[in-house]
């Protein structure tokens, strides 16, 4: 699934095709993904001009002239590619939305597992959206400091992996970007969310934003479906640490460990046993 710096690539680029251009045709290729297409989605898009973009947790919102905000999200394998419109080539597979500007830029969702969503909703309400309203803080933001994070663990008595990935206190982060964090803060993923001390948690902070600053600039982590919006893969899967890396040698030790892994809550944690003790 596209995490946190995938989607904020995903919305720079649509940002950069869109924002600021009026909205010609909108085609819906299918009556639902996850949930069925809004009835009114192409009589409430259609004409209108793209005012700006918004990303909350893995959700990107489009914001448009009318009021409304067209609220996307790419699911396990979704897609936004971006291109021109007339280009007289065959639509890909799967393409189940199309957005098209009057400056001929066209957006095509392409979900082919359908685990995707589309919705509208009021501009001024998005927060109270039924999948928004009770979102945790997002990592990126002024809130993600060692002492707030170190407060959110402490009636956690989960492993702080697990705690990490909890939607309700900190969205967007996803399994990677989890596991990459606590490797470079030498915590041990299977420790209690409460026995991390106020130290450690101002360490965590701070790797957990530059993590996701350094993915972003390097257009995320392509492993299976993810591209970005231009079609192109992202580059941060080359600066994984531990992610994937079962076997291979530790890149912080000198003293021959290699990178295990561990299932937690049906997920691989990757880590190393000697740093993270």
């Amino acid at each position: 699934m596209p995490e946190l710096p995938e989607v904020e690539t995903v919305m720079r680029g649509f940002r950069t095709a869109f924002e600021g251009q009026r909205i010609r045709h909108v085609t819906v290729n299918r009556p639902d993904l996850r949930w069925p297409f809004p009835l009114d989605l192409r009589e409430r898009l259609e004409g209108q001009e793209v005012l700006s973009f918004h990303r909350r947790a893995k959700y990107i919102l489009m914001r448009v002239g009318n009021g409304m905000s067209m609220m996307l999200h790419l699911g396990m394998s979704g897609r936004l590619l971006l291109g021109q419109s007339g280009m007289n080539t065959t639509p890909p597979r799967h393409e189940h939305l199309v957005l098209e500007t009057e400056n001929e830029a066209r957006a095509g969702l392409v979900d082919p597992r359908r685990f995707g969503m589309v919705d509208l909703v009021p501009t001024d309400h998005e927060d109270t959206h039924r999948l928004l309203s009770g979102l945790g803080i997002e990592p990126l933001s002024d809130k993600m400091t060692g002492p707030y994070l170190h407060s959110l663990m402490q009636s956690r008595r989960t492993p702080i992996k697990t705690a990490l990935l909890d939607q309700r206190l900190i969205v967007g982060l996803g399994n990677i970007y989890v596991c990459e964090a606590l490797f470079r803060s030498h915590i041990h993923p299977t420790r209690a969310a409460t026995s991390i001390t106020l130290q450690e948690a101002n360490r965590l902070a701070t790797f957990i934003r530059a993590i996701l600053t350094e993915a972003i600039a390097s257009g995320g982590s392509s492993l299976r479906d993810y591209v970005q919006a231009d079609g192109t893969k992202g580059g941060f899967q080359d600066l994984h640490l531990v992610y994937g890396r079962e076997g291979e040698p530790c890149s912080y030790c000198a003293t021959g460990y290699t990178v295990s892994r561990i299932t937690q809550s049906g997920r691989s944690t990757f880590y190393c046993a000697n740093c993270q003790k």
